[in-house]
């Protein structure tokens, strides 16, 4: 199922897609919002995951464990740092965004 959801640059919120329906693709494009599209993939908590998300890893997948990372949508593929998103989706869990919580990644 693709899907998305918008961060909105002025309120500072993330808007859902019921709330979007109403404007219209020239305003989505906007510098006012930041479109991310779910990845179609849950944490291990069942969290869906989508792009500009921070997520940890929990497991010693990669030998990783408790690193933290941005995910993004890269040469056609959603990835963190080291590979593929999912490769990992099992061994992670999300515990922020890059908008409201970027502070993660520098810890």
């Amino acid at each position: 199922m693709i899907k998305f959801r918008a961060w909105d640059n002025e309120c500072k919120v993330f808007r859902e897609y019921d709330e979007l329906k109403g404007l219209t693709l020239d305003a989505l494009d906007a510098s006012d919002f930041k479109l991310e599209q779910f990845t179609g993939l849950k944490d291990v908590n069942g969290n869906e995951i989508y792009e500009g998300d921070i997520v940890k890893v929990t497991s010693q997948y990669w030998g990783q464990l408790g690193n933290r990372y941005e995910v993004r949508f890269e040469r056609g593929a959603f990835c963190v740092k080291y590979g593929l998103l999912s490769e990992i989706s099992k061994s992670i869990l999300v515990i922020g965004n890059v908008h409201t919580n970027h502070e993660l990644l520098e810890e």
